[in-house]
């Protein structure tokens, strides 16, 4: 009995030294951090993150939470600013002593990030950004979602070539390491039917004025413009060439996969292709269960969900659903020995399957083809596999 009980408080011990020193996991508590653009030129699409994972949270905690804690999500804004983005992470990190950071957005802001969270060994887990630096090299505290900016653009683009019967091809990126992804894709999309880009132009973060940049392209007689763009930018440059007279087929990465597109741009936009995965959840034509999550989360934030509310949820669930297989004393050790085995099967978002092992932290590389069809996106495509 004396010696039962001596290896009980052993163990009970050893649990809580684990605890101890296992930064964000408290007894009661599992605290995560997200650094969000609230303020910048996505600070719609940050909005919608956080408030997607917020909902996701707060369910989790009325179900008692990931073996008995509480999870609580800690929120900072880059203002979609690398340098912001530096100072966020060392804050969740250093300060805060979040145990991961989620679903980062920005390709540029997590690159830059990352290092401060890898000193400390916190995870960057799910960031909403589809660079292939998200996974790519292989490195333990990397997890990505997204089938990458290069491969969606890779795979479409000679579809669309060959559907258009295009002779020339040209790109219009963000001058940093998203805008690069979206070339890159084009360019290996290109060479795969013996073509070259025609014309390259880029623009500054954060930029309105694109009137160079289309009469550039409009010069050059460009057929097909690769847009790596997101928001504000694709609905500029396209309404600038529509002023001018200049029509091409527009092509853009799944980062100008929104409904913000066709609602701020209106007919201009109408042809646009963007490739994608998760379609964004129009009320009127959604599954039932899809609209019972959208009444939730519209009852709490008083807007409809959108792609983004999306991906901030799945992104919580999914991290909940690997903590609670982790067990419960979770550390980081332990988190990614669960998750270098684990499958998330198709939601009720239509999402495709995703997988994860030792020597893939990829879950998806799986895209499709949407383009806007009278201010609303349709699905024009299978998803491809590159």
């Amino acid at each position: 009995m004396r010696l039962q009980s001596t290896l009980a408080l052993a163990a009970a011990l050893a649990c809580s030294a684990s605890l101890a020193q296992q930064q964000g996991v408290s007894k009661s508590e599992i605290l995560i951090g997200t650094i969000q653009d609230l303020s910048g030129p996505i600070a719609a699409f940050g909005k919608q993150a956080r408030m997607g994972m917020q909902l996701r949270v707060d369910e989790i905690n009325e179900q008692g939470g990931i073996q008995g804690r509480r999870l609580k999500l800690a929120v900072e804004d880059s203002a979609y600013d690398p340098k912001k983005a530096v100072l966020a992470a060392q804050k969740l990190v250093n300060q805060d002593k979040v145990f991961l950071i989620a679903g980062h957005i920005g390709t540029a802001q997590n690159m830059a990030a990352m290092p401060v969270q890898f000193e400390k060994n916190i995870i960057n887990f799910m960031p909403i950004t589809a660079a292939r630096e998200m996974y790519e090299p292989l490195h333990r505290l990397k997890y990505s979602f997204a089938a990458t900016y290069y491969d969606q653009i890779r795979t479409a683009l000679p579809k669309l070539v060959k559907e258009k019967n295009a002779k020339k091809v040209c790109t219009l990126y963000q001058d940093d390491d998203f805008g690069l992804e979206v070339q890159r894709g084009a360019e290996a999309g290109l060479k795969a039917v013996g073509m070259d880009v025609g014309e390259k132009t880029t623009y500054k973060r954060g930029a309105t004025d694109f009137s160079s940049q289309v009469a550039k392209l409009k010069a050059s007689g460009c057929e097909v413009v690769v847009l790596g763009t997101i928001i504000r930018e694709t609905i500029g440059a396209i309404a600038e060439a529509r002023k001018t007279g200049y029509n091409p087929t527009f092509l853009g990465s799944s980062a100008a996969y929104t409904d913000l597109i066709h609602k701020l741009g209106g007919k201009a936009v109408d042809g646009l292709y963007a490739t994608m995965t998760v379609q964004h959840p129009y009320l009127d034509e959604a599954s039932q269960p899809i609209r019972f999550w959208a009444t939730k989360y519209k009852t709490k934030f008083n807007e409809d969900p959108t792609v983004f509310s999306v991906y901030g949820y799945s992104i919580v669930d999914q991290f909940a659903r690997v903590a609670q297989k982790a067990g419960p004393n979770l550390t980081t050790d332990s988190f990614i020995k669960a998750m270098d085995g684990m499958t998330f099967e198709p939601d009720i978002f239509g999402s495709p399957i995703s997988t994860y092992t030792a020597t893939k932290h990829l879950g998806n590389e799986l895209s499709r083809l949407s383009q806007i069809q009278d201010g609303r996106w349709k699905v024009v495509s299978d998803y491809v596999r590159p």
